[in-house]
């Protein structure tokens, strides 16, 4: 199918990703702490990042390259059913466009009846199952230093996954030294990463609410009806909530309406249920970031 938005659509969206991105005072602040960032993965003998491919995770990978080298540094992508298969696909290619040293290893947090439950907390036991994972790839390997793309816009959300990289002794650098998302987006464009202006993607269990069990079945309805709205040619944030046999699509405010027009939404609720949906809504509040994890720091 063709895709509905036209083109002057598609330069209004690259242009609203670009506009808090590309201002001389961010990317001069920025440049300063990626200067102390080299220096602080300098200090380190060896270094593994938790590679997803996304901006934060991409951003650090190629600095840590370009500070560290090949032999010092390694890159390590967790794969799991909650995983987009389009995610993994670009972090490879990123990956391999960039020479950055990839290692794929498996999780198996679907094991855990505890993230299976999916409770508030949920993401403690998926990374508490990843940073596990890595250590073990550390300590084979004499890799003595692991980080995440934690970055500092990071720390006022509801994020418990944090506290299991602390338990396992997982630095956080782009955080620590400040960066902001727009910073690391200013500098990836910088450098060319494709990853600029990536809309933020996190992993397909946020997309179930909080006690509703996380199955195979449901993230691949999930993951299923994203790529077909994809393909539609929904571009920036797009969030496709698993409500039973409910599907509430979040898309971007500002795109609201191009979507809610005929035939535009007809075409959006049959790519929606062919991905095993019987019922869909349009959210008409928009696309919201982290609004689980506000519920979830509420009940914490």
């Amino acid at each position: 199918m063709e895709p509905v938005l036209t083109e002057a659509a598609r330069a209004d969206v690259a242009t609203a990703a670009s506009s808090s991105a590309d201002t001389p005072r961010t990317n001069s602040t920025a440049r300063e702490k990626e200067q102390r960032l080299v220096a602080w993965l300098a200090e380190r003998r060896s270094v593994i990042l938790g590679f997803s491919g996304g901006v934060d995770s991409a951003y650090l990978a190629c600095v840590a390259l370009e500070a560290l080298g090949p032999a010092r540094f390694l890159a390590v992508i967790g794969r799991s059913p909650s995983y987009p298969d389009a995610q993994w696909d670009a972090a490879r290619t990123l990956a391999a466009q960039f020479a950055i040293p990839v290692l794929e290893v498996n999780t198996h947090e679907m094991l855990d009846p505890r993230y299976v439950a999916n409770p508030s907390n949920r993401c403690y036991f998926c990374k508490t199952e990843l940073w596990s994972v890595l250590r073990a790839v550390a300590d084979e390997r004499g890799f003595d230093t692991i980080v995440d793309g934690s970055n500092a816009d990071d720390t006022h959300d509801w994020r418990p996954g944090r506290h299991a990289a602390r338990e396992h002794a997982v630095e956080s650098p782009l955080a620590d030294l400040g960066f902001t998302k727009d910073e690391i987006r200013a500098m990836s464009r910088a450098r060319g990463l494709p990853t600029w202006s990536t809309p933020s993607s996190p992993c397909l269990s946020s997309r179930l609410p909080y006690g509703s069990a996380v199955t195979l079945e449901r993230l691949q309805q999930v993951e299923r009806a994203e790529t077909a709205l994809r393909a539609l040619g929904v571009e920036g944030d797009l969030r496709v909530r698993h409500h039973g046999d409910l599907a509430r699509v979040e898309l971007p405010a500002d795109r609201l309406d191009t979507w809610l027009a005929a035939p535009n939404l007809r075409a959006l609720v049959r790519a929606v249920r062919d991905a095993g949906f019987a019922r869909v809504s349009v959210d008409l509040a928009g696309f919201r970031s982290g609004s689980l994890n506000v519920l979830g720091a509420r009940g914490a």
